[in-house]
């Protein structure tokens, strides 16, 4: 237990890279308000980064897209870093990913682009390299939630706002032991990966051989790609039924065909209706995958068994 009146834990944002933002597990049960989950694209990586330090699962920590992220604290702590691997200095010393790391007192942390080598500068291995990485300090950070969650909605710009340089976040207390694990070893991500889909709800609405094309094809990843969604290109998948489609509920991991017949890939910060059909969706297991493609890199789909 605290101190009265103590000044509470603090780390300060020297510089939030190309995107940073604190995500949680995101918003559950307001979706008949409106009001999707959000919260991190990579929910595996959040909570092996928040067991690292100790943390509840749904403690809120800072989500890294393309690295860049540089914080110092004010205070001794212990933090993890997992997802998309970077190279990252504390204190101006190399440490490793996904493994708790104990923090003096003042020190500086920067994480590096994922996939630079850190000895070389170079990318080892841009087309498996990953996007967001998740960097979880013990206590977790103590933002006011917005409707119970303390993530960011890019989309319906709800919770708090991207980080920037001179944010000042507060830290929460402690509420378990320490960890006792040294290492969580994760595998490489591919550098084609192939995602499962479940076709429907609206296959019907497209050509018979629409789905055998999207299980055939490799499609690349577009620089427009954001939080909201994966647009991709490739072949395209034609229409049966060309009039309009009623605005209906979307989830995450529903792939959305725009009449260019070039599909879009919803993640969490996904708009809660459409009017394009969605021909397939995601299982909830090949989200975190979907949610680490980076732009350039190719994918593939299969049907869900």
């Amino acid at each position: 237990m605290g101190i009265a009146g103590a000044r509470s834990a603090t780390i300060t944002v020297v510089s939030p890279g190309p995107l940073a933002t604190i995500q949680d597990l995101g918003r559950t049960g307001l979706a008949h308000l409106g009001v999707t989950a959000a919260g991190a694209l990579d929910r595996p990586s959040l909570r092996l980064a928040n067991r690292l330090v100790g943390n509840r699962m749904s403690a809120a920590g800072i989500e890294c897209t393309y690295g860049g992220l540089v914080v110092t604290f004010d205070t001794s702590g212990l933090i993890a870093v997992t997802g998309a691997p970077c190279p990252m200095t504390l204190a101006g010393r190399a440490i490793g990913m996904n493994s708790p790391v104990e923090v003096p007192a003042g020190a500086q942390l920067r994480i590096g682009p994922p996939g630079q080598d850190a000895r070389t500068g170079g990318l080892a291995d841009p087309r498996a390299a990953g996007v967001r990485t998740y960097l979880a300090i013990r206590g977790g950070l103590d933002v006011s939630p917005v409707l119970g969650s303390r993530c960011r909605d890019t989309l319906a710009g709800l919770g708090p706002a991207p980080l920037a340089a001179g944010d000042v976040l507060p830290l929460g207390p402690a509420h378990a032991a320490p960890p006792v694990v040294d290492l969580a070893p994760q595998a490489r991500y591919r550098a084609t990966p192939t995602l499962r889909v479940i076709p429907g709800p609206r296959d019907d609405w497209f050509t018979p051989d629409a789905l055998a094309t999207l299980w055939a094809s490799t499609y690349e990843v577009s620089a427009d790609s954001d939080r909201i969604g994966i647009r991709l290109r490739g072949p395209a998948l034609v229409r049966r039924v060309t009039g309009e489609l009623p605005s209906e509920g979307m989830v995450v991991g529903g792939i959305q065909i725009p009449p260019d017949g070039q599909p879009v890939v919803f993640l969490a910060d996904h708009p809660v209706t459409g009017g394009y059909p969605v021909i397939g969706v995601l299982p909830p297991d090949d989200l975190p995958l979907a949610a680490q493609c980076r732009p350039g890199q190719h994918l593939r789909f299969t049907r869900a068994q």
